[in-house]
């Protein structure tokens, strides 16, 4: 969340900001709530001092009398200051539910906007977007031809939006977490597999709704757990309420995990098979830097998902998100889209990671914080996210990008040495 001084300094900003990215939150009602509650704190403070002199002075007393006059005394006091605690405390959780919906403010390059539709093409990739010269099959086709991938299983088993990776597949699958992670070690990268679950708080502050009408999250019953959507969420929650030397930032890490997500209200032809599942495999990068370290970490991020797409030479462009687009925690956020040939008519261009600089945001509400060796104090660290591989989205711009006319599949040169062959599949008859 933002720091409550700036929000109350910064009245006409934080409106300004919270327009922009279409968040509707009353900011007149947080100032006021917020001044009551100073209020009602001096109050607190007030009789406190209040009660502590009454008390020192019941040693001092002349007579039994007096010390039971001022024993009643400090009684009502104490009464009185706890009841001005219990408003004051009332009012700040009112003021905290208030700021835990005004989002990130937002960096003054981003293209403002209502959606997606605005976001702001800013690259594109080395490899350019292929022409076929026969009809191009979707991922679902070639992954029935090829037997890889079994959504009538996945329902039986589990429910739509459920699924089976078969065969060539699942080779694809672990040859990308074998790829990517080998190449973010070489950047320096810390390799983590994080827990699937997480407590709510930790969900909470890292920016999701874990619970809920409108939430995508899957909550286990009975219990303060969840299941996490990405492993930015263990990530960044593995250091909550710490302390960091300044000396030690950035850190940067790359996380595995599984991925559950409800998908409510998704459906559509442009969501259809792999491109929105209920449960995937990312390859998550995540960093603790210090203020002045963000921005530059944010385009290390941002380059390292390009040089990853560029070595795996699938189609894609990065855009600028608009600020109605760009989710509660992120100050700034570029999406990669790959080409995708059997999306929509013709094909089109869909996301498949994301990197956002979340600032101070996440990390005021995890506590995780740091200190130079020679400084009293602490201050707040930043926190950064980014896809280096999300698998599901990534087989599908694989396949359809690979397919040739004959129905197989050419394997990328990078994944080779895991996956085991060139080609994938068998030739089939056209048509």
């Amino acid at each position: 969340m933002l720091d409550r001084k700036l929000v109350i300094d910064s009245v006409a900003l934080i409106k300004q900001n919270c327009q922009a990215r279409g968040v509707q939150v009353d900011v007149d009602r947080l100032v006021e709530l917020e001044a009551l509650r100073k209020a009602k704190l001096a109050e607190a403070q007030e009789l406190n001092r209040q009660a502590n002199e009454v008390s020192k002075g019941i040693g001092k007393a002349q007579s039994a009398e007096q010390r039971e006059q001022l024993k009643e005394q400090g009684k009502v006091l104490r009464e009185q200051k706890d009841a001005a605690q219990s408003d004051h405390d009332r009012l700040d959780a009112q003021v905290l539910e208030l700021l835990a919906h005004i989002p990130n403010l937002t960096h003054p390059q981003a293209p403002v906007g209502a959606d997606d539709n605005a976001n702001l093409e800013v690259a594109r990739g080395k490899t350019p977007v292929p022409k076929f010269d026969f009809p191009a099959r979707d991922h679902l086709e070639l992954g029935r031809l090829h037997d890889m991938i079994d959504f009538e299983s996945g329902a039986r088993v589990a429910g739509a939006g459920f699924y089976f990776l078969r065969n060539a597949a699942v080779l694809l699958d672990l040859a990308l977490q074998q790829f990517a992670v080998t190449e973010l070690v070489k950047r320096g990268f810390t390799p983590i597999i994080t827990p699937d679950v997480a407590h709510t708080q930790i969900l909470q502050g890292i920016g999701f709704m874990p619970r809920g009408p409108e939430t995508q999250i899957y909550s286990i019953e009975n219990t303060d757990l969840n299941l996490v959507a990405t492993a930015e969420i263990t990530l960044g929650g593995m250091l909550s309420d710490q302390i960091l030397d300044a000396d030690e930032l950035p850190l940067k890490i790359v996380g595995i995990s599984h991925c559950f997500r409800t998908e409510a209200g998704a459906a559509g032809r442009a969501s259809k098979g792999l491109y929105r599942v209920h449960q995937f495999t990312k390859i998550e990068m995540f960093a603790f830097t210090l203020p002045e370290q963000s921005d530059a970490m944010h385009e290390e991020l941002r380059q390292i998902e390009c040089d990853l797409f560029d070595l795996l030479e699938i189609p894609y462009r990065v855009v600028d998100t608009a600020t109605g687009d760009l989710g509660g925690p992120a100050y700034r956020k570029y999406d990669l889209e790959a080409w995708m040939p059997g999306r929509g008519d013709g094909g089109q261009w869909g996301e498949v990671t994301s990197t956002s600089n979340c600032t101070d945001y996440q990390a005021r509400r995890l506590n995780v914080r740091y200190k130079h060796k020679a400084e009293k104090g602490t201050h707040f660290v930043h926190t950064l996210n980014g896809t280096a591989i999300a698998i599901s989205r990534a087989l599908i711009a694989i396949l359809e990008n690979n397919q040739r006319a004959d129905g197989t599949i050419r394997v990328p040169s990078v994944l080779r040495p895991w996956v085991g062959a060139d080609v994938i599949g068998r030739p089939v008859a056209a048509g």
